[in-house]
């Protein structure tokens, strides 16, 4: 039975939608390769995070590289309400150290990325860092077909295929 649990436990890991990496000493590569159809990344409320197909660092040192390919189609990615973020296909750092690159190759088409209301941050297909140091390169390449990018409202932040340095 202690088996069967540890399988799916190992399991579910493996398949999850994001990495998160808080006080971490990472050396070599993380990869996230993200693959993304027809679906909704929503963070409504107060204070929600909502993360698909993301690499979040956060208080980490990062001794490689940082990849994360993200291939999304037909999606919205929302942040509505007060201070909730929405990140799909995204890297984001914050109070971290990378020594190597960060790399985040996106594909965002037909996808709607909102945020509305009051200090909201939606992300797609971007890299966001804030208080990072990165020794070597930052590098997003982003293909971004028919696609709306809008923030309404107060202090409200939608990035869609870019890289935002805090």
């Amino acid at each position: 039975m202690m088996k069967k649990i540890i399988s799916v436990a190992a399991g579910l890991l493996f398949l999850s939608s994001s990495l998160a990496f808080g006080a971490s000493d990472v050396k070599g590569v993380v990869v996230k390769q993200s693959n993304i159809q027809d679906a909704a990344n929503v963070a409504v409320g107060i204070g929600n995070k909502a993360n698909m197909g993301t690499v979040a660092i956060k208080n980490s040192n990062v001794k490689g590289v940082e990849v994360n390919k993200a291939n999304i189609q037909d999606a919205a990615n929302v942040a509505v309400g007060i201070e909730n973020k929405a990140n799909m296909g995204a890297i984001q750092m914050k109070d971290a150290n990378v020594t190597g690159g960060v790399v985040n190759k996106s594909n965002v088409q037909d996808a709607a990325n909102v945020a509305v209301d009051i200090e909201n941050k939606a992300n797609m297909g971007a890299i966001q860092m804030k208080d990072a140091n990165v020794t070597g390169g930052v590098v997003n390449k982003s293909n971004v077909q028919d696609a709306a990018n809008v923030a309404v409202g107060i202090e409200n932040k939608a990035n869609m295929g870019s890289i935002v340095v805090e």
